[in-house]
């Protein structure tokens, strides 16, 4: 894998630019972005997804499950109604916002529009209280879907970026990279999040605070709540880059805007009813549908699963997410390794396989039992004095979900790579709002799966551990699925 230095040297200094088209253009035959322009793309990854790994993930949700609606079987039902209704909206809608963008060429203008929405609405969770005060539970239950809507509708117009971005043979390092880079603005941020408001009053060390800073009142769970108004600021701050510095889609001509979605919704249609023409991505993209509700599943309910099992409070959570994002850095460059060395296909293969048995694994281990049938006793000594992580089946289901956490980094970058190799370049933002269909359209199947068998089993383990239904359908798929372009057709 090519470190950041020779991917810049080759970028800049091409000594004949004009006539190396694997270096000078990019996959979809324009000119590529320079190297600022390309990684200005991919800390768009940095500015966005702390918003998913730290609220919706590890801090924020396991607390409105455990602490604001009170009980973890409950909670973990609620938060799975949340996303499948916020899956339905975007399964409705994203096809059609990338055929608009292919009709009405730049993309920058919606990804400012929908940054706009995110960001109030993201630090507005900062009044979720506990107790019932404050945003009560539908209030945030409609916080969140509006910021996942929007969210989602972003990922539409940013992956589509990325074939004009990037040259060809560097798409799988810059798509890697920039989940990378995600993971790692996410640790930055527990890491800070850990040192200012977890650990003060639970550890004696010289060097942390004797309270949390800032006057954060602990006992109002203040120290959860944050995380939404940091990473509303996070977000804000580092879309920037991406709006200085990387290029547009230039249209093609200019075009009404009422025209654009007119002529947006047409090509939708068009294209599905050519779908027999396009049959190689369409198999892929049902695939996709599968295993990336799947691996979404396991990130919107891995925090809260483990909070309801395993009592982990907020500091243990918030150590957990750092460990998990280290690795998850790692899943990036992983990924972007995997694709390059290996072809898409291959690597999505080993991802999602590897993220299926990682969810076997984990739902075998509970306080009392390890793999299924080692027994454990709960009222053993502590394996050490720190304040998390104190028994040997936590320790266990960490090492387990490590692994998982490499995989499903590694699956998004090679899922949105393996995308960009194989749809119709002149059609490419259309493609990628079906390829957000196809991670939405049974997103709330997923959650609703998990939701619906954790009420039936009253078992957040059993609910846990249907996520495999959908990682196993969409494995079987990507069998039939060929690492070919398909030509476009009008």
């Amino acid at each position: 894998m090519k470190d950041l230095g020779e991917v810049r040297e080759a970028i800049e200094n091409d000594p004949h630019p004009s006539s190396s088209a694997t270096r000078s253009l990019s996959a979809t035959g324009q000119p590529a972005a320079d190297f600022k322009g390309q990684m200005s793309w991919a800390i768009f990854e940095w500015a966005r997804d702390p918003y998913v790994i730290i609220v919706t993930i590890y801090i924020f949700a396991p607390y409105f499950s455990n602490t604001v609606v009170g009980d973890p079987v409950r909670g973990q039902a609620i938060w799975g109604n949340i996303n499948s209704i916020a899956g339905f909206i975007i399964a409705c809608f994203g096809p059609i916002l990338g055929a608009i963008a292919d009709t009405g060429g730049r993309r920058k203008p919606w990804l400012i529009g929908f940054v706009a929405v995110m960001v109030p609405a993201i630090f507005a969770l900062w009044w979720a209280l506990p107790g019932g005060e404050g945003l009560g539970i539908y209030q945030i239950a409609a916080l969140f879907i509006i910021v996942s809507v929007a969210f989602s509708f972003t990922e539409v117009f940013h992956n589509s970026m990325l074939p004009a971005v990037a040259p060809h043979e560097r798409i799988g390092f810059l798509s890697g990279l920039a989940l990378a880079l995600a993971n790692a603005g996410a640790l930055i941020i527990l890491c800070f999040m850990l040192y200012a408001f977890m650990l003060p009053g639970h550890v004696n060390w010289s060097f942390i605070p004797d309270k949390a800073l800032f006057g954060l009142d602990v006992s109002m769970h203040e120290n959860s709540r944050i995380s939404g108004p940091i990473t509303a600021i996070w977000l804000l701050v580092f879309t920037l880059p991406l709006l200085f510095f990387t290029p547009d889609v230039k249209p093609v001509s200019k075009i009404n805007k009422r025209k654009a979605v007119v002529d947006g919704i047409r090509r939708v249609i068009k294209t599905v009813r050519q779908v027999k023409h396009y049959r190689n991505v369409a198999t892929y993209l049902i695939a996709r549908m599968f295993f990336n509700d799947g691996q979404t599943a396991v990130l919107i309910f891995g925090g809260v699963y483990a909070a309801g099992v395993f009592k982990w409070d907020a500091l243990t959570l918030t150590i957990y997410g750092i460990i998990l994002s280290i690795f998850a850095v790692g899943g990036g460059f992983f990924g972007g390794w995997l694709d390059d060395k290996f072809g898409s296909k291959r690597a999505i293969l080993t991802s999602i396989g590897g993220t299926s048995i990682g969810i076997v694994l984990a739902v075998s281990m509970t306080p009392t039992s390890m793999l299924f049938f080692i027994p454990y006793d709960p009222a053993s000594a502590p394996i050490w004095d720190l304040p998390f992580f104190r028994t040997l089946p936590e320790l266990m289901y960490l090492l387990v979900v490590l692994v998982v956490a490499i995989c499903i980094t590694a699956a998004y970058a090679n899922s949105r790579t393996m995308l960009a190799r194989i749809a119709p370049a002149s059609k490419m933002s259309e493609f990628f709002g079906l390829y957000a269909l196809s991670g939405t359209a049974t997103a709330f199947m997923g959650p609703l799966l998990v939701g619906v068998v954790t009420t039936i089993f009253q078992s957040q383990r059993v609910g846990f551990a249907s996520i495999l239904i959908l990682m196993l359908t969409g494995l079987g798929l990507m069998l039939f699925v060929q690492e070919t372009r398909a030509e476009a057709i009008d």
